[in-house]
């Protein structure tokens, strides 16, 4: 059976994005800080006959990181699908939200760790098994900062645009291995409005992804 992996799982989009592919046969393992938490989303997944399982790490602690990669691969076996979506809803040490002109080496430091080594560790931790079987897929998550500069995050924007930039080009180096990059940009506020922000919405089109493939970036708003 096929496994996914959602790192930063949630209650909102991470848990829909296990229920899609849940659905399609995949077993879910989840990765946050909160084992408690990662615990009652499992539940949640297996209440539909989902095989799933929460593994504790903090994505700013690369070590544990690695350590939740490597007891999720005991437990499942390979990984086919990795999908990095950290969007912190509750304060993480050392990270702060700036402005541009409050943006400094110290405070964007960590959201480069946050965003960028955080991914870059995570894909360390599947790409070259992916590349020996020449299939899987390799999704990752932010806010449309990354794309569209926002004095409000003059900080956070930086460090995202820094992912994408990284995942736009891994999109290109894999291009003929069999494995598929993709950066997924949300401009919109998840479930704030219509059933367009409804996590259960957004979540179908990370499913039409690892199942189409094709561009390299996929834009998601609401329509005008």
């Amino acid at each position: 059976m096929p496994t996914i992996v959602i790192v930063g799982a949630g209650p909102g989009l991470g848990l829909s994005i296990g229920k899609v592919f849940g659905r399609n046969g995949f077993t879910v393992a989840l990765i946050a800080r909160d084992q408690a938490k990662l615990d009652a989303l499992a539940a949640q997944l297996r209440e539909h006959d989902i095989d799933a399982a929460g593994f504790a790490a903090d994505i700013m602690d690369r070590p544990s990181l690695v350590d939740a990669f490597d007891r999720i691969k005991q437990r499942y076996g390979a990984i086919d699908v990795l999908e990095y979506s950290p969007a912190p809803h509750n304060p993480v040490p050392g990270i702060t939200m700036t402005g541009p002109l409050e943006a400094s080496v110290d405070n964007l430091q960590p959201q480069i760790d946050f965003y960028l080594h955080g991914a870059v560790t995570a894909t360390q931790q599947v790409l070259t098994a992916m590349l020996d079987r020449g299939a899987g897929t390799l999704l990752y998550t932010t806010g449309a900062s990354s794309v569209h500069p926002n004095p409000m995050m003059g900080n956070v924007g930086p460090a995202a645009a820094a992912l994408r930039n990284w995942v736009l080009s891994l999109h290109q180096a894999l291009a003929g291995t069999g494995v598929y990059a993709a950066h997924v940009p949300l401009n919109v506020w998840i479930g704030t409005g219509g059933p367009d922000t409804e996590p259960a919405t957004i979540a179908e089109l990370y499913w039409t992804l690892h199942a189409k493939r094709g561009d390299a970036e996929h834009l998601y708003t609401t329509p005008a």
